[in-house]
């Protein structure tokens, strides 16, 4: 079986029928429309030009005000009727797409809380870990991210709550179906992970305890919008935002077994795509496969090998899709790919967004 063969062969996943195993995987962009991260008719143009992936997985939106500057929300009518502008050109160009759903938990400021600590399963500081907050000024800056202060159980149940909402919004906004954002030291893996949670009720010790808040999230997004329409992001191997876990993987294979049993679409791994970055072992590969009967979605750097292997269904490529929107066709002619502006990735206007050509040959 090759690349080509595997690549462009038609997969269902979930209740829906795709055109190929490329999918495009979510990335931060910092393009909503402010005030309010609203997205709009440019971003519906970006993703419009990707539609030929298999699927879309859109950048990591907010399910309330606890997120980042520039990233899209998914938590008012405004920002409803933005995303409908995106999925309605997306399904125009004849893409499907599924939005991320995203709490940061502790990488987090104040600005974004009120005034407030950003929440999470303990009050423990992420070391060396900054967010990107607009001052009054109007100027963007890197800044430290402060003590947070852990969410009392009643207050978790409302981050359930508010993720639920956010799919059933989503759904209203056309989106095929959603993704949880439960990876890259965000706030559902704050609670898989023994050093950012150290509670001592039922959220948190045991493993257990520790993946009960992934699946009471995932039974609630379930129930509200159907399993067949939900997908987990995780990411076992990436320890940025000081979450390096000699328990991680334990963590996320329970967790597995218990989204299996919900029947959700897929698990999306994330893997790291820089210099010397910690790669998935082939053991974890075959692990979780023994776990988790949904369909598998990894990252690009080994895909024609663990496809042919059977141990992903489809592939996710992220910063080869910023300069080369034609992607799938490229690959599947062997042209050239395009590089991209690493300046333009976060904030701006047009530049280094929607301006990347087709290919012309």
């Amino acid at each position: 079986m090759t690349l080509a063969n595997t690549l462009f062969a038609p997969v269902q996943l979930g209740s829906l029928q795709l055109s190929n195993r490329i999918v495009m995987a979510p990335m931060t962009r910092a393009r909503s429309s402010q005030p309010g991260d609203i997205p709009n008719a440019m971003m519906a143009e970006y993703y419009a030009q990707r539609a030929s992936a298999g699927l879309i997985v859109s950048e990591a939106t907010q399910i309330s005000r606890q997120g980042h500057s520039f990233t899209p929300g998914i938590y008012d009518a405004e920002q409803v009727a933005g995303w409908r502008l995106v999925t309605d050109a997306v399904h125009a160009a004849g893409g499907k797409m599924f939005l991320q759903l995203w709490h940061v938990g502790r990488v987090s400021h104040g600005v974004f809380q009120d005034g407030g600590a950003p929440v999470a399963p303990s009050a423990i500081q992420p070391r060396g870990t900054q967010v990107w907050i607009v001052g009054d000024d109007g100027i963007g800056r890197m800044v430290d991210c402060p003590v947070p202060r852990a969410l009392s159980v009643a207050e978790i149940q409302h981050v359930i709550a508010d993720f639920r909402q956010g799919a059933a919004n989503a759904i209203a906004a056309g989106f095929d179906g959603v993704e949880i954002h439960g990876g890259n030291g965000y706030l559902v893996d704050q609670f898989l992970r023994t050093v950012s949670n150290q509670r001592d009720d039922q959220y948190g010790g045991a493993i257990e305890n520790r993946a009960r808040f992934l699946l009471e999230l995932a039974a609630a997004v379930a129930d509200e919008i159907g399993a067949h329409r939900l997908g987990i992001r995780l990411a076992p191997y990436i320890t940025f935002k000081d979450m390096a876990d000699p328990e991680i993987v334990s963590a996320i294979l329970h967790a597995a077994a218990g989204l299996d049993r919900l029947g959700i679409a897929y698990i999306h791994l994330s893997e790291a795509d820089w210099d010397d970055a910690p790669t998935i072992p082939d053991q974890f590969r075959h692990d979780l496969r023994a776990v988790f009967n949904g369909s598998l979605i990894y990252d690009s750097d080994r895909a024609a090998r663990i496809l042919e292997q059977g141990l992903a269904d489809l592939v996710a490529f992220g910063r080869p899709f910023v300069g080369n929107p034609d992607l799938p066709r490229r690959l599947a002619e062997k042209l050239p790919l395009a590089g991209h502006d690493g300046a333009t990735l976060f904030g701006g206007e047009r530049a280094g967004y929607t301006d990347y050509p087709l290919a012309t040959a």
